[in-house]
């Protein structure tokens, strides 16, 4: 009989001593607003982004009048600016990938890490479609870490900058945080 009580007595202590408030000290909820541009560059000697995989056996080599055939999958080291300039102070970077989606449109599936230079390197999440071309696009922001944990929010993507020769792009980032 004392076994089941001592044993119901310790359970208790271990989900107090477990389950408190202080564990993930949060603070209130902030809203903090971000403006970057990130380039990717898939030409030259040193792109920021390289194509690691697609179909086998299918024709959907990059051509300019079709820059991201379907299943290709595109590994990106991108940098984030202050200005549209690639020169401009730099403020970041991205990691990521994009995945080809779509046969007959311009759909990406995006998995991006934004690492923020100006926030101890803190960073935000995105893993969304990207409908590549649609002036306005949103993003969905998933996650973050650092200053930005348990981030949630948008970016939008207002039209910028693609060359449709080689597929380098400049991308204009307006992004909502909501974090703790």
């Amino acid at each position: 009989m004392r076994t089941p009580a001592l044993l119901l007595l310790v359970l208790v202590a271990f989900q107090r001593a477990t389950a408190t408030d202080t564990d993930y000290p949060l603070g209130p909820e902030k809203v903090t607003n971000l403006h970057f541009f990130m380039h990717d560059t898939l030409s030259g000697k040193d792109p920021s982004a390289v194509l690691v995989a697609r179909a086998a056996g299918a024709n959907y080599t990059p051509r300019p009048d079709n820059l991201f055939p379907f299943s290709s999958v595109y590994v990106f080291n991108d940098v984030l600016t202050e200005g549209r300039e690639r020169s401009s102070r730099v403020v970041g970077n991205a990691h990521g990938t994009y995945i080809v989606t779509a046969k007959n449109e311009k759909t990406i599936l995006m998995a991006v890490d934004y690492q923020l230079a100006d926030y101890q390197n803190s960073s935000f999440a995105v893993f969304t479609r990207n409908p590549v071309g649609v002036d306005g696009r949103e993003l969905t922001v998933v996650g973050g870490h650092g200053a930005f944990r348990m981030a949630r929010g948008f970016a939008i993507l207002p039209s910028h900058y693609l060359n449709t020769e080689n597929g380098d792009a400049i991308l204009e980032y307006n992004v909502t945080l909501f974090h703790h």
